[in-house]
């Protein structure tokens, strides 16, 4: 076997150890990698050395039972950072969009501006038009002020806003009725990345005419949570996302 088939073999069945861990068997033996990968104890042995060697697995001297170690993460991180995340975050607006059957929007604060980057539109319900790149006013809308108040607080920008904004980062969201169009009403719920820092935001968006009273706290709030809770832990976000109503 020439060397750069035995490496590209061994690159394989290092990777192919790495995703035998997971929630129901976190750790392993020897014995029981060998038994999953179908070979022999000599193979798994040397990989495994070698996986420990470079930070990515651990055994336990006690037990003698490997396990990951949090570096895998940066596998994750890797991917994502090679990645536009609106590309990773569309299909779950897409799915919370289809949930709610309500206009969902993922955006990023650009100085004054809230950008949208995301969209995903409910067809034949009347909301205000958002194309992919549009800016509007942060402090106008329910993402700019969320986006504002866990970035910069207490900037000229928010000027008459200081309550609204005290009370989003108390609560964990922001919520606008009629605040930028009469008969609009909208949720923001934030997604951070893995140091804490709000990366973006996800909102959803109703109309009074469409939805009943109290869709915006009852319904979509939570299920906007959920989502970002998933797109936070994409990012290695490891505190608990919650909200105090």
């Amino acid at each position: 076997m020439s060397e750069k088939k035995y490496s590209a073999n061994s690159l394989a069945r290092g990777l192919e150890i790495i995703t035998l861990f997971n929630e129901e068997t976190p750790t392993l033996s020897l014995a029981e990698i060998a038994k999953k990968l179908g070979v022999s104890r000599n193979v798994p042995y040397r990989l495994l050395y070698v996986l420990q060697s470079i930070g990515y697995v651990e055994q336990d001297e006690s037990t003698k039972r490997y396990n990951l170690t949090p570096k895998v993460l940066e596998l994750g991180f890797s991917y994502m950072n090679s990645m536009e995340f609106p590309k990773i975050a569309q299909p779950y607006l897409e799915g919370l969009r289809d949930e709610l059957g309500a206009t969902c929007h993922l955006s990023i604060l650009d100085g004054q501006d809230v950008v949208y980057v995301g969209t995903a539109v409910v067809r034949g319900v009347s909301t205000i038009n958002v194309d992919i790149g549009m800016r509007l006013p942060a402090r106008s809308t329910a993402n700019g002020r969320l986006l504002m108040a866990f970035t910069d607080p207490y900037s000229e920008y928010t000027k008459g806003l200081e309550k609204e904004i005290e009370t989003i980062r108390e609560q964990g969201y922001a919520i606008t009725e009629g605040d930028f169009h009469p008969s609009i009403s909208s949720v923001a719920v934030p997604i951070f990345y893995r140091t804490g820092q709000i990366m973006a935001a996800i909102n959803v968006v109703v109309t009074d005419t469409d939805f009943p009273v109290g869709f915006i706290n009852d319904v979509a709030l939570p299920k906007a949570l959920e989502v970002v809770k998933t797109l936070s832990n994409y990012t290695g976000y490891q505190e608990q996302i919650s909200i105090n109503k």
